[in-house]
């Protein structure tokens, strides 16, 4: 089972956990923001809805992903582009999307400026 590890994250931490992969440590799934208003932008509330209903399901169409959520093909075809291009999810073939993982889990703190 996959797991994808949300982190907020500074260039240099993102960095540390490279050079650790490359030096053949298991580091697991990241995807890393440099804030968390970027993260809320990428991952709103529909789109966190998007990413449930695609976990551990394999490819689907927009249209199946738009039924799964019950919402409008149009806004979810948007929300999908906007979860390609973050590199959240992937195209599979035949136009399908995948979101290749069956669990999210997020891991930060915020505090107090």
């Amino acid at each position: 089972m996959s797991t994808l590890t949300v982190t907020i994250a500074s260039r240099a931490t993102v960095s540390r956990r490279a050079r650790a992969a490359f030096s053949g440590k298991a580091q697991g799934e990241h995807l890393s923001f440099p804030t968390p208003e970027l993260l809320w932008r990428i991952l709103g509330t529909k789109r966190w809805e998007l990413l449930k209903a695609m976990a551990g399901k394999g490819p689907i169409t927009v249209r199946g992903a738009a039924r799964a959520v019950k919402r409008d093909v149009k806004a979810v075809h948007g929300d999908v582009h906007a979860l390609l291009d973050a590199g959240v999810i992937e195209r599979a073939d035949g136009g399908k999307i995948v979101f290749p993982h069956h669990a999210i889990h997020v891991d930060f703190m915020l505090s107090a400026a």
